[in-house]
């Protein structure tokens, strides 16, 4: 999931530079939501890594 932020974050890059706005916006968003859930499913993966080794 992660990937898929880095990618979106890069295109968003690319359509700035290009002059494409409403495209880098967008990819932007999307990049957010996904590094959001990413960092999310870590932390839950984090915390029920520690509990399970109780």
């Amino acid at each position: 999931m992660l990937r898929y932020a880095i990618v979106f974050f890069i295109i968003a890059l690319i359509a700035a530079l290009f002059g494409f706005t409403g495209i880098a916006a967008g990819a932007v968003e999307i990049a957010k939501i996904l590094f959001f859930i990413f960092l999310l499913l870590s932390l839950f993966a984090l915390v029920m890594g520690f509990t399970r080794r109780k």
